[in-house]
């Protein structure tokens, strides 16, 4: 089983700086809407928790090429 490397820190409230081996990346809101993500690759997404049983929904915008 390979070692991998993620941290996160609380910066502000609803605010997180995530870093892992290759990237890092900022996450805000989240907890009563949209938490939107944009990492230092490029990449951005957006998620949302849904009622019933919809689960979560996701998109994601491509990154650098």
């Amino acid at each position: 089983m390979p070692l991998t490397f993620r941290k996160s820190f609380r910066i502000l409230p609803g605010v997180r700086l995530n870093i892992n081996k290759r990237s890092w990346s900022i996450t805000t809101g989240g907890r009563n809407g949209p938490r939107h993500t944009r990492s230092s690759t490029g990449r951005r997404t957006t998620s949302m928790d849904l009622p019933g049983p919809f689960g979560w929904r996701r998109t994601t915008t491509s990154g650098r090429r």
